[in-house]
């Protein structure tokens, strides 16, 4: 559930401009290194002779400053350039002079040798080395002007292409907006604008969605999401700390006498440390409500900014966050994409698959999971449906994955985890069917489908491919009633569908169903017809012809004329029980066909 941030607001909280992060002003300023290799310094021979670990700071701008007063006037993020000549000749001065440019937070300093300074003097490189300060010192001549001028070109050039990028991003997301975009079609554009994985989280840290993960590399998607949810938690912490800092004035990087940390920087884009070292995160805000954060894994800087494109990515999520109907739409999407890739085996490994299953709150490791597949008498399941089985499972001790059947209308798969020292019994499977009918008065009763008890994520999916092969015969006889006319069917009582699903894409079993069923898919292709399901209806009610001709949704005589096109096209004799039982077999191997 989202964090309400201020009972009061009413406005739709824009996340504020960056502030200090750590790569964001390296995509439009030059750092010290840079400047070191451009044509007019590298002429005058520079050598670094200290803070070569902070090369790589970013250069707001370039001055020539001979005293300590015009540097004491700089604002923070200046190269100085130097000759010596208003610089004192004493120790004791050049360590005060030392310090009054370390304090000014400038981004490192020059200094040309010649007459008024032949050497850098001891004093003030020890200074500088003990700050970390980076120290260079030109051995030719140097034309100021020309430096001055090449950084500067190079400021205002890459400020305009930042300015230009920041338009064109600013466009994409408010188009997205526009378009009533999805969330995950959201963090997956951010994705590709910034080159590197993206993560939209709830405010508990479960992963909602995630895009730019490496699916051709099976270690890259486990190792990117892999305990997600400590990683998350401390990566705030040392966020929060460093924020903490910056307003108790401990940040260096703020000028002095300067404002302290405002209440609303909480707001603004943070850079994870320890844990989440890298990380660019933003909160996603409307209305006064946090629904979550965006996070941005390292990589390489873009034009506009990393944060920049966060926030832009961050506000269109807020607009299609009012829109949605209610506070679970997110995580009812996340879930349903979940099931999509796991019951479609969209997944390039099994580490991958299960990494994203556990960053959205579905523990794996050490756990005894199942498939359930759930459908109402109706036919009709209500929206709050998938919400309300999880919230069931959980106040019945297990975490629960829940989302519509990507094929199969009507039909609920959950994917359920019991926790340590719980079993999964016949009353959670009864909690869960009565909390999917609770938003239908009128259609109380429900058939849950229950798929043998596994380990892993193969074991769960293959536990929920049984589930919904139960659930497609749902008019067989019952396991068990438990109150209120719920039916609870479990896999254990199908030995043959357990059979068959254990063989799983076993080839001589595809080789069997293709051999017996070949004449009826034939046929079904070339005139529209739909014997194989009339074949699968029958065998599911042997014995009982009327059972399976309604099941068929067939009157009793049609139903008999497909039956004896099935025996006629087979060439077999269906109350045989040794063809009935191949021929359940193949049609069990075989997945129903889904509803038009």
């Amino acid at each position: 559930m989202p964090d309400r941030r201020d009972p009061q607001a009413g406005r739709t909280v824009r996340p504020e401009a960056a502030v200090a992060v750590t790569p964001a002003h390296s995509a439009v300023l030059p750092t010290v290194r840079e400047v070191l290799r451009m044509e007019p310094v590298a002429r005058a021979l520079p050598e670094v002779l200290t803070g070569r670990e902070r090369l790589d700071a970013p250069v707001r701008w370039v001055h020539v400053a001979e005293t300590a007063e015009a540097a004491r006037l700089g604002s923070g993020g200046e190269l100085l350039l130097a000759t010596g000549v208003g610089w004192p000749s004493d120790e004791a001065a050049l360590r005060r002079l030392g310090r009054v440019l370390i304090e000014a937070d400038v981004a490192g300093v020059v200094l040309e040798l010649g007459p008024p300074m032949p050497v850098a003097p001891a004093a003030l490189v020890d200074e500088f080395r003990t700050a970390g300060l980076p120290f260079a010192v030109l051995h030719r001549e140097a034309r100021f002007v020309a430096i001055t001028e090449a950084v500067h070109s190079r400021i205002i050039a890459e400020q305009m292409g930042a300015l230009r990028a920041r338009d064109d991003i600013h466009a994409l997301f408010t188009d997205l907006s526009l378009r009533g975009s999805p969330a995950d079609f959201i963090v997956e554009q951010a994705a590709r604008v910034l080159g590197s994985p993206v993560v939209l989280e709830d405010t508990g840290h479960r992963v909602v969605a995630a895009a730019g993960l490496d699916a051709g590399d099976r270690a890259g998607e486990e190792a990117e999401l892999a305990d997600w949810e400590q990683r998350s938690r401390a990566a705030h912490r040392d966020a929060v700390a460093g924020g903490e800092q910056r307003s108790r004035g401990v940040n260096r990087d703020a000028p002095a006498g300067g404002s302290r940390t405002s209440p609303s920087e909480a707001a603004r884009p943070l850079a994870g440390g320890g844990a989440g070292g890298g990380w660019t995160i933003v909160p996603v805000e409307a209305r006064g409500m946090r629904w979550g954060h965006l996070v941005a894994l390292p990589g390489e800087p873009h034009p506009a900014g990393r944060s920049n494109v966060l926030e832009q990515a961050a506000v269109a999520l807020a607009l299609s966050r009012l829109s949605d109907r209610d506070d679970d739409e997110w995580t009812r999407r996340g879930h349903d994409a979940l099931l999509t890739a796991l019951l479609g085996r969209r997944f390039a490994g099994e580490g991958g698959v299960t990494a994203r299953f556990e960053a959205a709150g579905f523990p794996l490791s050490g756990r005894t999971v199942a498939g359930v597949a759930l459908r109402l008498r109706s036919g009709t399941l209500p929206v709050s449906a998938a919400p309300r089985v999880v919230e069931a499972a959980r106040a019945a001790g297990a975490d629960a994955v829940a989302g519509r059947h990507p094929e199969q209308a009507g039909v609920l798969v959950v994917a359920v985890s019991a926790r340590p020292g719980r079993a999964l019994t016949d009353a959670l499977f009864a909690s869960l069917a009565d909390a999917a009918g609770s938003a239908r008065l009128d259609d109380p009763a429900a058939v849950v489908a229950v798929g043998s008890e596994a380990r892993g994520i193969t074991g769960l999916l293959s536990s929920l491919e049984e589930a919904v092969e139960l659930a497609a015969g749902a008019a067989a006889r019952p396991d068990a009633r438990l109150g209120r006319g719920v039916v609870i069917q479990r896999v254990q009582h199908r030995p043959l569908l357990r059979l068959v699903n254990a063989l799983g894409n076993d080839p001589r079993m595809l080789e069997h169903t293709e051999h017996l069923l070949r004449p009826l898919i034939e046929y079904d292709l070339a005139t529209g017809g739909d014997l194989v399901e009339v074949l699968r209806a029958y065998l599911s009610h042997p014995g009982n012809r009327t059972r399976a001709a309604a099941a068929s949704h067939l009157s009793r005589s049609v139903f008999y004329q497909r039956i004896a096109l099935i025996e006629e096209l087979l060439g077999m004799d269906l109350d045989d029980g040794e063809t009935v039982a191949a021929l359940h077999a193949a049609v069990l191997a075989r997945r129903p066909t889904p509803p038009a």
